[in-house]
């Protein structure tokens, strides 16, 4: 077991998820609303003409072409139309049995409830950075390859034992193989890396780390992910 020193250096609660949508992806959504010359607009107000055109769709049809856009290889139409209606009033980024799609339907939600003005269920995210200290400094290189399962082991360990990250993953918490960790961490950046000290940024939904915000510095253990024979 690797040994670390936790500290939670900020925390924030987000509505949108930072650099989810692009320029580019308003383009994209433009060109298959059928908008007229959308190459012609300046890019300063490429969103909000975005916005608009969805707002001419009923909320189930913006709903089917947004979903359609993010999952085209992932989802059937069939499905699409089911989850659209369903996105009205579930939060699909929670309820959803796919884990790996969580992501994509908090972006989807994101955009659809700033279009139309609260139709669709808020979104919330959480931001925060946390500084990790190694006695040992090799112990630091747990984090250079596969790093979200490792450090949720350490981010649990600063939550209450009901919290749901603890409950539903309570063995590949304790163990070493935990798959759905990058489906729960869905943006981590390295802030500050020094021989004994790491300071992490990551963003994730509230559903799942909104209890962190309670941590105060403690002492925690966690060991590497394994890796499969043919990912080695």
């Amino acid at each position: 077991m690797l040994s670390f020193t936790v500290e939670r250096l900020s925390f924030d609660t987000l509505s949108e998820l930072p650099a989810s949508w692009t320029n580019q992806d308003y383009l994209a959504l433009l060109e298959l609303l059928s908008y007229d010359n959308p190459a012609d607009i300046e890019l300063g107000e490429l969103k909000a003409m975005c916005l608009m055109a969805l707002t001419d769709q009923e909320p189930t049809a913006a709903a089917q072409l947004v979903l359609g856009y993010l999952f085209d290889d992932q989802l059937t139409s069939g499905q699409i139309e089911n989850l659209a209606h369903q996105m009205l009033t579930e939060k699909l980024w929670e309820e959803n049995p796919q884990l790996g799609q969580h992501q994509g339907f908090f972006k989807a939600t994101q955009l659809l409830h700033e279009a139309y003005k609260g139709k669709f269920p808020r979104t919330e995210a959480v931001r925060f950075q946390v500084q990790l200290t190694a006695a040992d400094s090799a112990t630091l290189a747990v984090f250079d390859s596969q790093p979200e399962a490792p450090l949720l082991r350490l981010l649990a360990q600063g939550m209450p034992d009901n919290t749901l990250l603890r409950r539903l993953f309570s063995d590949q918490l304790a163990g070493s193989l935990f798959p759905e960790a990058p489906h729960i961490i869905w943006q981590l950046q390295t802030l500050k890396q020094e021989p004994s000290v790491r300071v992490l940024e990551v963003v994730s939904s509230a559903y799942w780390l909104d209890d962190f915000k309670y941590a105060d510095t403690y002492e925690a253990t966690t060991q590497a992910e394994v890796v499969a024979a043919d990912e080695a």
